[in-house]
């Protein structure tokens, strides 16, 4: 695996690819204390920035959570894929009605009575260090590689992995 550091522009864009294809993201709050209080979230949206969008239940565990302490850790696992990714930034937490309207989808009404609902809110993260393992080759070339590393004994370079300096 070779390693590939991003910054800026180029690490906002890997977050938003990963993001983009995982979708799902285990949510860590409560950070300072065991065990950890995680749930699965479902991304909403990733800005061009980098920032994650969540809709949540305002009187939920993990709101609480935020409220008491912003940091938290998002984790990516895509293993079809062969994408990871740790996030670890600051939430925020809104009842912004536009931002909601924009958000809301027909799937959300498994949790909420539509977007006028007195219990949707808005988390908002921003991520401040990041890390990422990842292979972009097909399963047929990964397992040729895995197969010729083998055999040979050399490095064949499966994937890349790196921090993301956003």
């Amino acid at each position: 695996m070779s390693t590939e550091n991003l910054y800026n522009k180029e690490a906002k864009q890997k977050i938003k690819d990963i993001v983009e294809d995982v979708k799902i993201a285990m949510m860590a709050t409560n950070l300072g204390s065991k065990p950890l209080s995680v749930v699965p979230m479902y991304t909403k949206k990733v800005d061009e920035d980098g920032t994650i969008w969540f809709l949540s239940a305002l009187a939920s565990d993990h709101n609480v959570d935020i409220i008491q302490d912003t940091n938290i850790q998002l984790l990516y696992s895509g293993p079809s894929d062969k994408k990871f990714l740790s996030l670890y930034g600051h939430a925020e937490i809104n009842t912004d009605q536009d931002k909601i309207d924009e958000l809301y989808s027909k799937m959300d009404n498994a949790w909420f009575d539509g977007t006028e609902d007195a219990n949707i809110s808005i988390i908002k993260f921003t991520p401040t260090e990041a890390a990422y393992w990842s292979n972009d080759s097909n399963k047929l070339v990964t397992l040729f590689k895995l197969a010729k590393a083998a055999v040979t004994g050399k490095d064949q370079k499966i994937g890349s992995s790196g921090k993301l300096k956003v």
